[in-house]
């Protein structure tokens, strides 16, 4: 996921999404995994801001 995707999920600009990005790279670096800068994974992002997309809402709402 990149930080284009990163802001328009979170409606921030662009430089605070490359700083939420760096900050939850640090975090999985610390874990022991390899990251690639500017770039973040969409599995570990959602996680981290409590999102689900839109297709997994409207599943949990019976298709409402």
């Amino acid at each position: 996921m990149r930080a284009e995707e990163v802001q328009q999920i979170l409606g921030v600009s662009k430089s605070y999404a490359y700083k939420v990005i760096k900050e939850i790279n640090s975090e999985l670096r610390r874990q022991g995994f390899r990251t690639i800068a500017g770039r973040v994974s969409k599995q570990y992002f959602f996680e981290k801001v409590n999102y689900k997309p839109q297709a997994e809402r409207s599943s949990e709402n019976g298709g409402l």
